[in-house]
């Protein structure tokens, strides 16, 4: 007697549907980098969008 059904409506369904089925197509063209969902360092990614991600100087 406790539970609690919710309505979700249609347009709501198909538009969690698709916002998956994007993450899905995004993640298969770039994999996250860090699968444990651990926070990057963010001078090492503002190196690696600057291209010079090797360069520590």
């Amino acid at each position: 007697m406790g539970q609690i059904i919710q309505f979700v409506s249609k347009s709501e369904r198909e538009r969690i549907r698709l916002i998956q089925e994007a993450r899905a197509i995004y993640d298969s063209i770039f994999p996250p980098n860090d699968p444990a969902g651990e926070p990057q360092d963010k001078t090492s990614m503002i190196r690696a969008a600057n291209g010079d991600a090797g360069n520590l100087a």
